[in-house]
């Protein structure tokens, strides 16, 4: 590997430990807000009052905690893989098979977001029931969420394609283990 590719390699690296501590701000942020907001509708509840817009809120609040959880698990390279397969494969076919893995995956989110985008009209005039809170605030999380994925992918697909040997992408974590 070149001098400026190492260079690029720890750029993409330390970028990828901000953007990780990022999402994990989104991601904590949003545990707390939902636990809140379920134990507020569960104390309403054995009062007697039951908040009408509790089951509602609470489950656009668990599909965005899902999404935005996704894109931290992608920077931490932590969705369910088929290591064992991979594992015994040398170097160069690993990195081969990992860059088709991270291609595919891109382009999967790629389209998720674009058909995401592209429902966002539709919702325009559309409420949550119980909440006048837009659909397509609640939707966002869809296109969003694929943008983050996205960029989490491409930060590893930077590092195969300038060929990090396997003993600097070890130090992130298994390649194996990335692979979705």
């Amino acid at each position: 590997m070149s001098q400026s590719s190492a260079a690029v390699a720890t750029a993409t690296a330390r970028f990828r430990a901000r953007y990780g501590k990022f999402l994990e701000w989104i991601v904590t942020i949003l545990m707390v807000v939902l636990a809140s907001e379920v134990t507020i509708g569960v104390l309403f509840r054995s009062l007697g009052e039951a908040l009408s817009w509790y089951d509602e809120v609470a489950s656009v609040l668990l599909a965005w905690l899902t999404f935005y959880g996704s894109a931290l698990a992608s920077v931490r390279r932590a969705h369910i893989g088929c290591p064992e397969v991979v594992d015994e494969l040398p170097w160069q076919a690993k990195r081969a098979i990992a860059i088709v893995v991270q291609i595919l995956v891109i382009v999967f989110f790629a389209i998720l977001g674009g058909v995401g985008v592209a429902i966002m009209p539709t919702l325009v005039s559309d409420t949550l029931v119980s909440v006048p809170i837009p659909m397509n605030l609640a939707m966002s999380v869809i296109p969003i969420s694929s943008i983050l994925v996205v960029i989490a992918e491409a930060t590893y697909l930077v590092d195969l394609v300038l060929d990090r040997g396997p003993e600097q992408i070890a130090l992130d974590t298994s390649l194996s283990d990335g692979l979705h």
